[in-house]
């Protein structure tokens, strides 16, 4: 591997993972792993191009978003029900240090399911921001650059997805799971 952190090997190791992720929450499992192909032959095209006035992750973050919004506008683009299945990024959520029993393993993925199917359903430019904000870690500045909008309307966005969140979770979901 290079040690120029501006190697394409030296981003495609490092970011490949939590693009793959957040394309992941927002199109579905069975569209990130093309999408998560093709935003790196746009990184990989546009590299060369790269000024620095953003920072990389910003750059790869705007590219990974564009992609999977025109992905959700195209017509055929219809979200696959295996997509919305339990899979690792969930689990790994929460790690815990001691084995669990079946019960707990059955209401833990019960708790996930019910999560994930409201994420899946929160408005575009709500699940992006939450995406981006939960799944990515990144900060309210970096989304805004990263999606073209004002900090405002990232915390605007921020906030109401997470109340709309809590507010389907508490209608839907089994208090004494969350427990």
């Amino acid at each position: 591997m290079n040690g120029n952190p501006f190697a394409f090997e030296t981003i495609h190791e490092t970011f490949r993972p939590k693009v793959q992720r957040y394309l992941t929450r927002l199109v579905g499992a069975g569209e990130a792993e093309d999408l998560t192909q093709e935003v790196f032959v746009k990184v990989s095209q546009g590299l060369p191009n790269f000024r620095g006035d953003a920072q990389l992750s910003t750059w790869i973050y705007r590219i990974a978003t564009n992609a999977a919004i025109d992905k959700m506008r195209a017509p055929a683009f219809r979200q696959d029900a295996q997509s919305c299945s339990l899979n690792d990024e969930w689990h790994g959520l929460r790690a815990i240090s001691e084995p669990l029993s079946l019960e707990q393993r059955t209401m833990r993925k019960e708790r996930y399911a019910c999560f994930r199917n409201f994420v899946d359903k929160l408005p575009a430019n709500y699940r992006t921001v939450v995406a981006l904000s939960e799944l990515g870690e990144l900060t309210n500045g970096e989304i805004a650059a990263i999606l073209g909008v004002s900090l405002e309307t990232v915390k605007i966005r921020l906030h109401r997805g997470r109340a709309m969140l809590l507010e389907k979770l508490k209608s839907h979901c089994k208090a004494e799971d969350w427990l």
